[in-house]
């Protein structure tokens, strides 16, 4: 028996190695037959300790966890880290340490505050990606991708971080910044490893029909926009001075006749091309306007509100229908990776071509009558007082130079030979069937989404499994030389400087070509760490398997995760790249299934006062010292009954004192309850058993609602309603009240589970209550003891009462008869007829 004062420190010591010893969430028995779910938390950098956001996203991984293992499933719930990457390198650099050695402490130090967290982690089923032992398979999933055609090395002008110098994938730029520095990012030409995320571009887009419902709408919207599918038509142009043609990707292939001028961009190989063999000045003054633009992000080249610029390289293309020579432009709101790095310039049409044709004096041709009728509905025409149609002095003028208004909406087309009077839906059909008879043409798509740039010039982080030979062949290493392990860190200089450290590890760098023995090096870069992190949920089912990368049984038995918790911010970068993979895995026939994540739940941030926490802001909260100050069972209940998971918490506006309280509340109740174990709650207080089962019978569909904060207002309302049986009701001896207490158990198990395994030890019951079971709700007891019957007079309610919910029909009218206000309504009255309907409806027809 425990001490009589709730001590919130004392049952935490006193759980905690009993877990370990009981391990109650294994997951390693092969026989269990119960039904499996697989819940996942994202997992975590290792960098210093837990803090806030950590403790709020716990806590809701966990409730799930719980509440699928107390109704009868074998759950997964394992941890990782996700240990490279910058921030290591970025912080040992800084410390003058080695980043293995701060990666690790950090992890143990992560480790140990989880533990004492009580999340509900499988602790045989750990990883850390920083460890050869998982990356190993990072570097065999690179190896798949390179067999399949999907991995590929090309120059090109990437994203650059100047202070991490290294490159970034465009999912990495965040309004022209670094996201993890936030340095303005500029342009650089390297040659860098991709990934072919844009094969999949159109499964990637579609697929998320199959999550709606599932996946929050706003992240289904973010990924459709990132993807950014658009239907067109490609049309090929001729351009002097460059050999074959130049395809240019449009939506609007119906404005062709009106394009008037061809934009490249400054940074596009095209754009070198053809100024290199332009005239000297042209040279002199293009190579000044690229090197200003190179210090320019894509969002300032993007700003509508600037200025356009450009400089005429002296070029002409020759239009695919007309054959007119129409001048080329290298134009800043052009983007080397958009499409294929030039536009057709139809400046009546849209706005960007027709600020840029203004500002240089270009000529603007209307192909589109936005004034006239397209629909077969007539418009409305007002009327005079004789009957008269008014119409306006004068149609709005097409001539968007004059204006500076492009005309973008929908109308007929004029200026465009055969297209004339077509609507612009029934022009576009038509002009890429002109374009493809013609063969200068098709239909097509084109996506927002690029080529997922996977190099990285920096230590820390999976090398790329590739071996260059001195002929510049690439040659995969053999999958029995992997794991390709990082050198030692002492002696290399790890601070940025534009080029990978690895390269200057001589002996690391310099090996034989696996093909003849000859000469070769290794490629220096390392992976991006979302490689690291897009198959890892695949790992966990076989972390301690040397001999593959997932055991494909394992998969088909846990796998795909059923419940994915984890911030919002992850939207498109991981959950993007996470999918793209699940796919090539897919189709390399290596798992089942084409969606990674069955359900995703992202939760909101912790702030004070209103702002995102911050050391400079003075506004920080400190995770260990709330812990040491209120609990971990008082936090984590705080964090749930905040409100719901997706809404932001404010620290200062909940009250960890309050939850603290209440868990001594319930944790006395445990102590009084005098029934003894297994006693028939039956003949017990009927009022608290009603709560007790409704209480069971709701709270699944809370949980599975994600309505967290209900179900602890639920378990607050029934530790009161206990508290009321056991001081002024039946007594504590009453068997009803230890009924209430072991389902109060039950529920504070998802939530505060120190406390609920100690009221489970003080009611008598071995450990854990974390698998003791969700009882099922007498369902007798949830039916309404009393219900209001409304007793009507020729159809008009003269009166209404409390029956007994199986009343029969005679004792309702019975009862019916006497009330006040229908002997007031029938007076001397006969009463013709009694319709009853019991328990619900009397009426009395008289007349």
């Amino acid at each position: 028996m425990t001490d009589e004062t709730y001590d919130f420190a004392r049952i935490q010591q006193r759980w905690l190695p009993v877990w370990d010893a009981i391990r109650p969430f294994a997951t390693d028995d092969e026989t269990d037959a119960r039904p499996r779910k697989y819940v996942l938390d994202m997992f975590p950098y290792p960098s210093g300790d837990l803090h806030m956001g950590h403790a709020e996203s716990y806590a809701y991984g966990d409730v799930l966890a719980r509440y699928w293992r107390q109704r009868g499933f074998n759950v997964l719930h394992p941890i990782g880290w996700d240990s490279f990457g910058l921030p290591a390198e970025n912080a040992a650099i800084k410390r003058g340490a080695d980043p293995k050695a701060w990666t690790e402490a950090n992890i143990a130090q992560h480790k140990k505050s989880m533990r004492q967290y009580a999340t509900a982690f499988d602790w045989d089923r750990i990883l850390h990606t920083s460890d050869p032992a998982y990356y190993k398979w990072n570097q065999w999933l690179f190896l798949e991708l390179y067999k399949a055609g999907l991995a590929y090395r090309k120059p090109s002008n990437v994203n650059w971080c100047p202070n991490d110098q290294t490159v970034l994938a465009n999912e990495q730029v965040v309004d022209g910044r670094c996201e993890r520095c936030d340095t303005p990012v500029v342009k650089k030409k390297l040659t860098q490893w991709y990934f072919k995320i844009t094969d999949y571009a159109d499964r990637l887009l579609d697929d998320l029909n199959q999550l709606e419902g599932r996946w929050p709408e706003k992240v289904l919207r973010m990924q459709r926009n990132w993807i950014g599918r658009s239907e067109g038509a490609e049309v090929e142009f001729e351009i002097e001075g460059h050999r074959g043609t130049v395809p240019v990707f449009t939506t609007r292939p119906d404005t062709l006749y009106g394009v008037t001028y061809m934009a490249v961009a400054p940074d596009s190989d095209l754009a070198a091309e053809l100024a290199a063999g332009a005239a000297p000045d042209v040279r002199m003054r293009f190579q000044a306007y690229l090197d200003d633009v190179s210090r320019m992000t894509e969002i300032d080249r993007q700003n509508t509100e600037r200025p356009k610029t450009g400089v005429d390289l002296g070029r002409f293309a020759t239009h695919p229908l007309t054959g007119e020579r129409l001048p080329v432009w290298a134009a800043d709101y052009v983007l080397a990776d958009y499409g294929h790095g030039a536009v057709m310039g139809v400046p009546a049409h849209d706005q960007r071509d027709l600020d840029f044709a203004r500002e240089f004096d270009l000529p603007v041709r209307v192909v589109v009558d936005t004034n006239a009728a397209v629909t077969g509905v007539m418009p409305a025409i007002p009327l005079d007082e004789h009957g008269n149609a008014v119409l306006p002095d004068e149609l709005p003028p097409l001539d968007p130079k004059a204006t500076g208004e492009a005309l973008t909406g929908d109308g007929r087309l004029i200026n465009s030979r055969e297209l004339d009077g077509l609507s612009k839906q029934h022009a576009i059909g038509r002009m890429i069937q002109l374009l493809e008879a013609k063969g200068v043409g098709r239909a097509a798509k084109s996506y927002r989404l690029r080529d997922w740039l996977v190099s990285r010039q920096r230590y820390w982080g999976t090398p790329i499994p590739i071996v260059h030979t001195a002929d510049g062949q690439e040659v995969p290493v053999p999958f029995e030389q992997l794991p390709v392990t990082l050198p030692d860190s002492a002696g290399l200089d790890l601070s940025p400087k534009g080029t990978s450290p690895l390269g200057a590890a001589e002996d690391w760098v310099n090996v034989p070509s696996p093909i003849d023995g000859t000469p070769a090096k290794r490629d220096a870069d390392t992976m991006d760490t979302f490689v690291d992190s897009s198959w890892y949920f695949l790992r966990f089912l076989s972390p301690n398997d040397d001999t593959q990368a997932f055991d494909r049984a394992q998969v088909e038995r846990w796998a795909p995760v059923d419940r994915y918790v984890g911030g919002v911010e992850h939207a498109i970068l991981h959950l993007l790249y996470a999918r793209f993979i699940t796919k090539v895995l897919f189709d390399l026939g290596h798992v089942p299934f084409t969606e990674p994540f069955e359900s995703l739940l992202n939760q909101g941030m912790v702030i004070l006062d209103g702002a995102k926490m911050s050391k400079s802001k003075g506004n920080l909260v400190t995770l260990s010292e709330e812990l040491e100050r209120f609990g971990v069972d008082a936090v984590r209940l705080t964090m749930s009954f905040a409100g719901p998971p997706e809404d932001d918490i404010d620290w200062k506006d909940v009250s960890p004192t309050g939850a603290q309280k209440f868990l001594a509340r319930a944790w006395r109740l445990s102590r009084e309850a005098l029934a003894k174990p297994g006693s028939d709650p039956k003949p017990g207080d009927r009022a608290l058993r009603r709560e007790t089962h409704r209480f069971l019978a709701d709270a699944p569909g809370l949980v599975e609602g994600l309505k967290f904060n209900v179900v602890v207002a639920r378990l607050m309302e029934l530790t009161n309603a206990t508290r009321k049986a056991v001081d002024s009701g039946p007594g504590a001896g009453d068997p009803a009240v230890r009924e209430a207490v072991e389902t109060i158990a039950l529920g504070l198990s998802l939530f505060a589970p120190y406390t609920a395994e100690d009221m489970w030890a003080n009611l008598g019951h071995e450990p854990s209550v974390a698998n003791a079971g969700w009882r099922e709700a007498d369902r007798s007891l949830l039916v309404e003891q009393t219900v209001t019957a409304v007793v009507q007079v020729n159809g008009k309610v003269r009166d209404r009462v409390d029956v007994p919910a199986d009343v029969n029909d005679a004792d309702l009218e019975t009862i019916a008869r006497a009330l006040p206000g229908v002997e007031r309504a029938i007076g001397d009255a006969d009463i013709r007829k009694a319709i009853v309907r019991a328990p619900k409806l009397v009426n009395f027809v008289i007349g």
